[in-house]
């Protein structure tokens, strides 16, 4: 009888033995990495809520994360939090589409200035549009608003030019712009600041061909300004907390997940410098059987986000040869990444900053 090409596949391309047969916890979709990360590389971070949690274990396991725009040394760190330093590389809040990061690193290089700068409150204290929450109490003045913005902007200059990796997150493809210049917020006007106004404002819901433009469109800008940065792109696992589409929140979560995940395979095929890392998949696959998901059925428990990051640590870290003391803090295979996983599990469901909470009623 002749062989068929599925005669000679590995394990893991078979539901049974890859999935079903294996225990929850070992479950594992990366197979191989495209890079590794070194403990020295500048690993810069941006997007959606749950790009937090990756900061957050490359820091606890001793890699270098970068980041470009940092509170006053005096500030504690609780308080540096509510104010947006250090959750991302740079105080930039929640990018949730690819049109904000496009919209963003055009605005830090001077390359587009959108019309509506600036929301003012009743109080006279002012918001950012596209950083609503990342000032609890708003700008007391235009002067401090616009130095703060210069500094922001600045930063994320910082970030670009000095990044070794980029890992971003993306969230959603629903999103609001400015009928005048088609500029993109991360919350509809009127949620966190500002007034909603339908003919100033109109929703979008990007198309996966949409999304992978504006991503390569970033991608060669950062390109052109560092030609050495590497690229890991991910889908948040966490649902939409709302849609503007008359439709089911389900459905329209359906959606925007299936359209990013098609993205992140146009982005990352064929491209060596760009990798999809599943966390996606790892935390809402079947064979978790929900347990991903706190009570809400939508935030992402410390286990799950556990199982992402060792075997984002397993796969995509190495030690440094000529690094001394790299053993300490890089895992060479599973344990020792499960060890390092270990050190940062909680009892309690992961909490991470999320300016899409505001839409909750």
């Amino acid at each position: 009888m002749t062989r068929h090409p599925y005669a000679s596949l590995p394990d893991h391309c078979f539901w049974r033995q890859a999935i079903a047969e294996r225990p929850p916890a070992e479950i594992d979709p990366v197979i191989s990495a495209k890079f590794q990360l070194r403990p020295n590389d500048r690993v810069a971070t941006a997007g959606s809520c749950f790009a937090q949690h990756i900061a957050r274990y490359l820091r606890q396991s001793g890699f270098n994360y970068f980041v470009a725009e940092t509170a006053h040394p005096l500030v504690p760190e609780h308080l540096a939090d509510q104010f947006g330093y250090g959750v991302f590389s740079a105080r930039f809040g929640n990018i949730y589409t690819s049109r904000q990061l496009l919209q963003l690193l055009r605005r830090a290089y001077g390359l587009f200035a959108p019309v509506e700068d600036v929301w003012r409150r009743d109080d006279g204290r002012l918001i950012d549009p596209y950083r609503p929450r990342i000032q609890p109490q708003g700008f007391a003045s235009a002067a401090e608003y616009r130095t703060d913005r210069r500094q922001h902007f600045a930063a994320v200059r910082r970030m670009v030019e000095a990044m070794d990796v980029f890992v971003f997150t993306l969230g959603l493809t629903e999103g609001w712009a400015s009928r005048e210049d088609g500029a993109a917020f991360p919350l509809c006007p009127g949620v966190a600041g500002g007034a909603f106004d339908p003919d100033r404002h109109v929703f979008l819901n990007l198309r996966a061909a949409e999304v992978v433009t504006d991503m390569r469109q970033a991608f060669d800008f950062i390109r052109a300004r560092n030609r050495h940065v590497r690229f890991i792109v991910t889908v948040s696992p966490v649902p939409l907390i709302a849609t503007a589409e008359n439709r089911s929140v389900l459905v329209s979560t359906t959606y925007s997940k299936a359209a990013l995940r098609v993205a992140c395979e146009e982005l990352s095929a064929g491209h060596d410098d760009v990798a999809y890392f599943p966390s996606y998949e790892i935390i809402t696959g079947n064979y978790a059987r929900s347990r991903y998901f706190a009570g809400d059925l939508r935030s992402v428990t410390e286990e799950g986000v556990a199982h992402v990051m060792r075997l984002f640590l397993a796969h995509y870290t190495k030690a440094d040869a000529s690094s001394s003391d790299v053993s300490e803090v890089a895992p060479r295979d599973n344990s020792a990444a499960e060890a390092v996983v270990q050190l940062a599990v909680m009892k309690k469901v992961v909490e991470v900053i999320c300016d899409e909470e505001s839409l909750t009623r």
